[in-house]
């Protein structure tokens, strides 16, 4: 069910579109509710030729009401997003599978490091890509979120996936991508002049294509070849 929102393509996705849709249906209610009460209410005690006002007391009845309704609805709502906020958020639940990597934001772009072909970042053959992140289909994959200036915001609208990336600290996310293709990543929080140019591209590949592609750039940062990603990012170019 998309009414208004993109296709989700995480597997977490779903959820929080179901989420959304409960909460956009409960407030759409209430908000026609109470318009047709307010001009209800203003039609039927406008003023009018030789009708005196008349002072009343509030009804107790009706405040416990109008109080009591929303706390219940906003208690259900937050019981029903804990598990989503659980499996998305708490790094006790991330898979244990995930294959991992580093984004480190700035302004204006973000930096991807990948491990070398031992699984350490400060690797001979470790490497990094600027303004790309490239991810397998249907594996789990762990961002260790970090920030070298001001706070940013990692944004995937397609994967429902938003995290704040803070100054001095490492913030871990996880997502499962279910479909290959090129993802818009944005930042969503206004860090600076530049913030309109800090975006970049998930690229989603098939687990062959992926494996392929870290080879060749494990062996090119082994070979001492790196640091054309910067060029290219600047450019709007990337060769892979």
């Amino acid at each position: 069910m998309n009414w208004l929102l993109e296709p989700s393509v995480s597997t977490f996705g779903p959820d929080i579109d179901r989420l959304y849709y409960i909460i956009l249906v409960i407030t759409g209610i209430i908000f026609f509710l109470t318009q047709f009460l307010l001009i209800y209410f203003l039609v039927k005690y406008r003023r009018r030729e030789g009708r005196k006002a008349e002072y009343i007391h509030g009804s107790t009845r009706a405040e416990i009401l109008w109080t009591a309704v929303p706390f219940v609805i906003v208690l259900v709502l937050a019981l029903m997003s804990r598990p989503v906020w659980d499996e998305v958020k708490d790094p006790g639940l991330f898979p244990e599978d995930a294959y991992e990597v580093t984004v480190v934001a700035r302004q204006f772009e973000w930096e991807t490091h990948y491990a070398g072909s031992n699984g350490e970042f400060d690797a001979e053959d470790s490497f990094t890509v600027l303004n790309r992140l490239h991810v397998p289909v249907n594996q789990p994959v762990i961002i260790h979120l970090e920030s070298e200036d001001v706070i940013h915001s990692f944004f995937v609208p397609r994967f429902r996936l938003k995290q704040d990336a803070l100054p001095g600290r490492s913030i871990p996310m996880w997502f499962e991508v279910t479909e290959t293709g090129e993802y818009e990543l944005g930042c969503a929080e206004l860090c600076g002049i530049g913030h309109y140019r800090m975006d970049g591209l998930v690229i989603v590949h098939t687990q062959e294509e992926f494996e392929n592609w870290k080879a060749e750039r494990l062996a090119a940062a082994g070979g001492g070849s790196v640091g054309s990603d910067r060029a290219q990012a600047l450019t709007g170019e990337d060769s892979q």
